[in-house]
């Protein structure tokens, strides 16, 4: 499996907290690779290292084979990396339609006619559509996001992130506060979206259900350090990872 992404020596602080400390880490394409840990571990810090929504204190990142440890977060996306957020990020007074068209304009860098309609653009409609079928919305195309369920938002989220035609996703808790049920679905959906997007897929998740049922491969954090990575199951009988979970079911 050729290689995406690779951090090395990532490291970022905040006062006397060292939040990522010396993060390398490779994630090979077409993976689907969860990073788990305890509140506080570091995941989400090094979403933002990798996204540039905060800038490293040390250490590279680089994508397919190119250091980006430089480039601003809007040139980050434009080479085909996007992230979706613990709370949903979408523009609440939007339409769903609207939402995924304001994401594939910004990668087309196409602007819209004073007055036009966003209709009218025949080619982003198709595509809006099936981004909103993919993730199982079609039916709510008009809907404002604000009036969705939570569930339903988190599908919003992952159509939006996929208007911007990204070769690898960071999905930040995409499960979180959802039902068991919601859970499933949303788990199922992320793996279709690898399959047959050819998307690579990180995510963080606490439910250790939906880690060790879709990972190919799993990373483990605690207080910013890496101290396992490897498959499931080689994960769950982890001495170190017992431990850092003081004991949870994992």
């Amino acid at each position: 499996m050729s290689e995406i992404l690779r951090t090395e020596g990532l490291m970022k602080s905040f006062g006397e907290l060292t939040a990522v400390n010396n993060v390398s880490l490779q994630v090979g394409k077409g993976e689907l690779l969860s990073i788990i840990g305890p509140n506080g571990a570091g995941k989400t810090t090094f979403f933002n290292l990798i996204s540039r929504k905060l800038k490293p204190d040390r250490g590279k990142v680089f994508f397919e084979g190119e250091d980006i440890s430089g480039l601003s977060p809007h040139k980050i996306v434009s080479l085909g990396i996007t992230r979706s957020f613990q709370i949903s990020s979408c523009f609440p007074k939007l339409t769903c339609f609207e939402n995924v068209m304001s994401s594939i304009i910004t990668v087309k860098k196409r602007n819209l006619r004073m007055f036009s309609k966003a209709k009218d653009y025949v080619d982003i409609q198709e595509e809006v559509s099936r981004l909103l079928e993919r993730v199982g919305l079609g039916d709510k195309s008009d809907q404002v996001a604000a009036m969705l369920a939570h569930g339903d938002r988190k599908r919003l989220d992952l159509a939006v992130a996929l208007g911007c035609h990204p070769k690898l996703m960071l999905l930040d808790e995409p499960t979180c506060g959802m039902s068991p049920e919601e859970t499933d679905a949303i788990s199922k959906l992320i793996q279709e979206i690898r399959d047959e997007e050819k998307v690579t897929i990180v995510f963080t998740e606490h439910d250790m259900r939906v880690v060790f049922s879709i990972s190919d491969r799993i990373t483990v954090l605690h207080q910013g350090e890496i101290i396992a990575s490897g498959k499931p199951d080689e994960v769950r009988d982890n001495k170190d990872v017992i431990e850092a979970y003081l004991g949870e079911e994992i």
